[in-house]
């Protein structure tokens, strides 16, 4: 057959700083498919949704990947991939898919409403993989985007069709006779160098690739018992796992009962052991990594020092996939594998006991994070929690799932604050407590937490009613249980709620109140630095310039000691509010670039805007009032994925109103608001960039410091503890 004449480009041509994009390295060559590829281009010129349909394993991920890479310059928005296969709630949908997009919303908005306003204006094409198990949520979703973002083009990839007026289907069928021997043979010299295609061996591996059915996972299976086998010896095992494994599912599909061999068959030639934790590790979402694997997995039937060789089989034989990333080595395995596995698992009725073990281990790891978030590995927690999050979600499921263990969700979910928080994932958060919370619990310490981390999610929010809902039931029942701690939070994020809406009076009081608490607790951590922090917004705004530098003086303080930057960045801008207010702009710059380093290396949108709100004052006053005016609409832009802008606070909003009133004066209106269009097609990573780049004199000035380098920690920290919580200041 005549191959089309129409010809794809490159993906390997010279990079573009300007694409956009979250799509997957390739780790090994993309083999044959080309006919495949070129139909599928042509599909999305015609239609902006193709949903490209196969069996577990014929390669539409990849398939779906690559294309997604080579189109990837037609769309000036950029290409997204959504990976669904972990998601298992439909609630979670709209979370995945502004996970893919790179969205951050800490509003009490639906989600699907901030995915709809992000994509309305856009020209993007938008990946979305493994729905199968999400199909209707999933097309509901799918057809409200394309017809509120005209410059949306969907690739959906899974098992079935999303059966949407428009759509396209393209069946990926397997790879033919000719590219099933190419992938066989590269993925054969891999595991072993010396192995060559020869008139030998030729018609052995054209029978071998043709009994596996053309599916690429069956051939990079097969191609893996090379380490062992000839392809001879290979292709007699086969024929018998055939006919042991098809005849026990006549009414499975044939695709379905050709891969279930080849996995099946690859199971069978695993050793006992290598069984055994392949089915185990069929509990894990996503990622996981060694520490977890020999916790969870291990008994007396699989030895926890005897785990890391048996792993190591597994990966020998591509079962269990190995990942590099900056959180070290880590693992994963395919769906259709560890579906696989899970079946197996049922089979031996263990399932409960290793999900049991699975949730209790990710209860601890949790519990670590929260610890160590306040300390120099910060950054390594956020990444850390944000890497185990699909394992985490499915914590919380199972404690949701098992009666009488609702309490441990809520503990799971409470634990979280500084993912929810800290690392910019409040609508998520939001989700999970309002959840558990459903849930009727007694008014016990997991419980209470859950309620004042949902207080504090809400205050952030702009969802007042919310927010005070929550606090005072809290307060309320916690003062019922004589539980001060839990009190104390609840205090705390009341005084929060009450600086934001421009009760100063009441902040003081309550702030002063909570921080009398903590400290009779003997409580130090991130939350305790914030209560001060924001105690000294409160002394700030009411004029007491002094007052509140030397409360965030202190905090910065146990910062460096501590090695904390998450409430550092507020402290500095503090810091740079109360330098500005002195006539200090070039140290309120210098401060405000530390603190917005910091919250962009946390995703952090809150602190982001704050710091671009009152930089682009600082800006205006050096005199660049049309740079000034970028930044204000860069501050914009990010605004509705945090809240109400500025709170709605008269106090919050000073520096923004100062700002535009010189802006204005200086620009005219016309060119004022050309500014702020200028600003606002800046993503917030641009925006960033852009922010710490610019000086009093020259857009491109470098800060003196590296942003984010966090400082040594001094020797004597903890001979300093709670030096800052003060009887006269409190």
């Amino acid at each position: 057959m005549r191959r089309p004449q129409r010809t794809l480009p490159s993906p390997h041509g010279p990079s573009d700083s300007t694409t956009l994009g979250n799509l997957p390295a390739e780790l090994n060559r993309f083999v044959g498919r080309e006919n495949e590829l070129v139909r599928l281009a042509q599909l999305l010129d015609d239609s902006r949704l193709v949903t490209m349909i196969g069996v577990g394993g014929v390669g539409k991920t990849r398939c779906a990947a690559r294309i997604a890479a080579l189109l990837e310059k037609r769309y000036c928005d950029g290409v997204r991939m959504a990976e669904l296969s972990d998601i298992h709630d439909p609630e979670l949908l709209e979370h995945a898919l502004g996970d893919a997009l790179g969205l951050t919303d800490h509003t009490s908005r639906p989600p699907r409403t901030t995915l709809v306003e992000h994509l309305a204006a856009r020209r993007l094409l938008l990946v979305v993989d493994g729905f199968e198990h999400l199909v209707d949520a999933c097309a509901g979703l799918v057809r409200e985007l394309l017809r509120r973002a005209p410059g949306l083009r969907v690739l959906a990839v899974g098992r079935l069709p999303l059966e949407l007026d428009g759509e396209l289907v393209f069946p990926l069928a397997p790879m033919t006779d000719e590219d099933a021997m190419l992938l066989f043979t590269e993925r054969a010299v891999a595991v072993r160098p010396d192995f060559r295609l020869t008139d030998d061996n030729r018609a052995t591996t054209r029978e071998l690739c043709r009994r596996l059915d053309g599916i690429p996972l069956a051939l990079e299976l097969a191609a893996g018992r090379l380490r062992a086998l000839s392809t001879e010896q290979v292709l007699q095992r086969l024929d018998d796992r055939f006919r042991l494994l098809t005849g026990s599912s006549r009414s499975a599909p044939a695709r379905h009962q050709t891969l279930r061999t080849a996995i099946g068959w690859s199971h069978e030639l695993c050793a006992p052991e290598q069984r055994l934790l392949w089915a185990r590790l069929s509990v894990f979402a996503g990622q996981f990594d060694l520490e977890a694997v020999e916790y969870i997995c291990s008994g007396t039937d699989l030895p926890a020092e005897s785990v890391l060789d048996v792993l190591s089989g597994l990966l020998a034989q591509s079962v269990v996939l190995r990942e590099d990333s900056a959180q070290g080595t880590r693992y994963r395995m395919l769906d259709t594998v560890r579906e696989y596995g899970a079946e197996w698992l049922a089979a031996t009725d263990d399932t409960d006991r290793l999900r049991r073990r699975h949730r209790d281990w990710y209860l601890g790891l949790a519990t670590w994070c929260e610890l160590d978030w306040f300390s120099p590995r910060q950054a390594e927690v956020a990444a850390r929690a944000e890497s185990e999050l699909p394992n985490l979600r499915r914590a919380m499921e199972y404690s949701l799932e098992i009666p009488g263990e609702a309490h441990l969700a809520q503990y799971l979910a409470g634990t979280l604050w500084f993912l929810w928080v800290g690392c910019g994932r409040l609508s998520e958060g939001r989700h999970w407590l309002d959840h558990v919370l459903e849930e009727e619990t007694p008014y016990d310490s997991s419980r209470l937490k859950a309620l004042w981390v949902l207080g504090y999610v809400a205050v952030l929010q702009g969802d007042p009613v919310g927010a005070v809902c929550a606090l005072q039931e809290c307060r309320d029942e916690a003062e019922r249980a004589d539980d001060s701690t839990a009190l104390a939070y609840a205090v705390h994020r009341m005084g929060c709620l009450a600086l934001v809406t421009d009760d100063m009076a009441r902040a003081q009081e309550l702030l002063g109140d909570a921080l009398r608490r903590y400290r009779e607790l003997g409580e130090l951590n991130s939350n305790v630095l914030m209560a001060q922090i924001e105690l000294s917004m409160a002394v700030g705004f009411h004029g007491d310039l002094d007052g509140a530098a030397a409360i965030c003086e202190e905090v910065r303080e146990i910062c460096e000691d501590r090695g904390e930057r998450w409430a550092l960045s507020y402290a500095l801008y503090v810091l740079a509010f109360a330098a500005l207010q002195r006539d200090r702009p070039e140290r309120a710059r210098d401060l405000l670039r530390q603190s917005l380093a910091i919250s962009h290396t946390f995703h952090d949108l809150l602190g982001s805007a704050l710091a671009l709100e009152l930089l682009a004052l600082v800006t205006a006053i050096e005199g660049d009032a049309a740079e000034a005016a970028v930044l204000q609409g860069a501050a914009d832009r990010i605004w509705p994925s945090v809240g109400l802008p500025l709170f709605g606070s008269a106090h919050y909003g000073q520096p923004r109103a100062r700002c535009e009133e010189l802006a204005r004066k200086e620009l005219g209106d016309a060119r004022y608001e050309s500014g702020l269009c200028t600003g606002g097609l800046l993503d917030p990573d641009a925006a960033v960039a852009r922010a710490l780049a610019s000086g009093p004199a020259d857009h491109r000035e470098t800060p003196e410091r590296r942003p984010g380098t966090p400082p040594g920690p001094r020797e004597n920290a903890e001979a300093r503890r709670l030096p800052y919580i003060r009887e006269g200041r409190a």
